[in-house]
């Protein structure tokens, strides 16, 4: 996976509940694991903005209610500092869902995105309305 620009905090983890913010039909996710992440007995594993997430559909349609899919962080609450010294922070937390080959599984993306996202999947940027 390609590198990223800004020092990202990792501010999610295990549990954190996230928006949907693609049109792929689920509302709420539930992180349940990290893509990638290896750590320190005991410790819960964290992601931050760019990072992949297995998540838990929590509210949404009936037929993507239940399960587990791969999500992508593209916002979340806790400000990360950029290369050029600015800090970036968003309203809420949110992720969109992708599919193995690691492109969007919905057609459009709601509220703006994080650069940093984009950087790393440019899939996701293609069909963004707002990259912040």
């Amino acid at each position: 996976m390609k590198g990223i620009s800004a020092k990202i905090s990792k501010a999610l983890q295990v549990g954190s509940y996230l928006k949907c913010a693609d049109n792929s039909g689920a509302k709420l996710l539930q992180i349940i694991a990290v893509k990638g992440y290896k750590g320190v007995k005991r410790r819960h594993p964290r992601a931050g903005v760019g990072d992949i997430v297995y998540c838990s559909v929590k509210k949404g349609d009936p037929k993507v209610r239940k399960q587990v899919v791969m999500a992508v962080i593209v916002r979340q609450k806790k400000e990360y500092r950029r290369a050029n010294g600015m800090r970036v922070k968003f309203e809420d937390n949110a992720a969109v869902l992708i599919n193995e080959k690691r492109e969007p599984r919905g057609s459009e993306i709601k509220g703006p995105i994080a650069k940093e996202v984009v950087e790393r999947f440019p899939s996701i940027g293609k069909i963004a309305t707002i990259v912040v």
